[in-house]
């Protein structure tokens, strides 16, 4: 697990965090920016095990 791997899941569950909210406070702009948030998170994390499988 490496450090990309880390910030990616990090990322990931503050984005989940905020579609949570912007759910509850029915606010679809922070939906939307969690959701993209989650998508960086997966990227990261995808990155890191490919950088993982080269070395």
């Amino acid at each position: 697990m490496g450090e990309q791997d880390i910030k990616g899941k990090a990322k990931e569950l503050q984005g989940k965090a905020k579609e949570l909210a912007g759910d509850a406070t029915d606010n679809d702009k922070l939906k939307a920016e969690g959701e993209v948030d989650q998508a960086e998170g997966k990227v990261r994390q995808a990155a890191d095990d490919v950088k993982d499988a080269v070395s």
